[in-house]
């Protein structure tokens, strides 16, 4: 059984729960205070009081750099430049806000930035990283499929070019190579698509041209012997047994037994 309290006991208990209630509550509310108060001073001293130097301004841009936040960043580092535009940290953002738009995958912002940068500080100690990542955002912007535009790789090839030849030192250089390559791959691989496609119509002249000129400007890079076998095929079906034989033969000396090889001599009417 339950002991009942008398009136003066359960007010006396009453009286001390409620008493625990407000101690709990105030004490609550003070470290709500204290923090709201920390969280306050913070902000004001980590951006009112910084932002009025040019050295504090890009400080809080890199903040928002590091953090990943690069729309903020941006914003950020284009004050540093418009009100400091004499501070050494004007041309510190000017290549930060080039990495931002890099880094956020914005390539033709970008291209912009760093070509902007390049014509205004060409003197400048990142100079060789500054032209990498200038044809970098070039051959960022390049298509998947070799069906579509590709008129952006013949820059990013000025600038990776620019690399290896004015930079041969330069940390950039070795990836300036795998990417120049690969941007040529692009190119040869454009050409044989056209040329496939004036092929497979019958329009061997155009065709004879292409394949004509992808051994010319893209030679090993993947095409040669297709190129030679359709060549020597189109100047077959153009009249021009003669050179056909010649473009034969070359594939015989370079490409024994291939399989572009009997396809040449089958669709050229040559024979074995």
């Amino acid at each position: 059984m339950f002991a009942l309290l008398t009136a003066p006991e359960a007010t006396n208990r009453l009286g001390l729960g409620c008493k625990m209630l407000r101690v709990i509550f105030s004490v609550l509310l003070l470290f709500s205070t204290i923090s709201a108060t920390t969280v306050l001073l913070t902000s004001c001293s980590s951006n009112d009081k910084k932002s009025d130097t040019a050295e504090g301004a890009f400080a809080i841009a890199q903040d928002y750099d590091k953090e990943e936040r690069y729309e903020e960043a941006i914003k950020r580092y284009q004050e540093v430049k418009n009100k400091f535009p004499y501070s050494k940290y004007a041309s510190m953002a000017e290549l930060a806000l080039a990495d931002c738009y890099y880094k956020q995958e914005s390539y033709a912002e970008a291209q912009v930035a760093y070509q902007s940068f390049k014509d205004l500080h060409p003197k400048h100690a990142q100079i060789d990283y500054v032209t990498y990542r200038l044809a970098m955002s070039f051959f960022n912007q390049l298509p998947s499929t070799v069906d579509r535009d590709l008129t952006l790789a013949s820059s990013a090839l000025i600038y990776f070019d620019e690399v290896l030849t004015q930079y041969p030192n330069s940390e950039y250089v070795k990836d300036a190579k795998e990417k120049k390559v690969a941007t040529l791959k692009m190119l040869a691989g454009k050409e044989d698509y056209i040329a496939e496609f004036y092929f497979i119509r019958e329009k061997y002249d155009s065709a004879l041209n292409r394949y004509e000129e992808l051994m010319k400007k893209y030679p090993g890079y993947g095409f040669d012997a297709k190129a030679l076998s359709r060549a020597a095929v189109c100047a077959a079906k153009l009249g021009e047994p003669g050179k056909a034989k010649k473009l034969v033969n070359e594939l015989e000396k370079r490409f024994p037994g291939s399989d572009e090889l009997a396809f040449a001599k089958k669709g050229a009417d040559l024979g074995d």
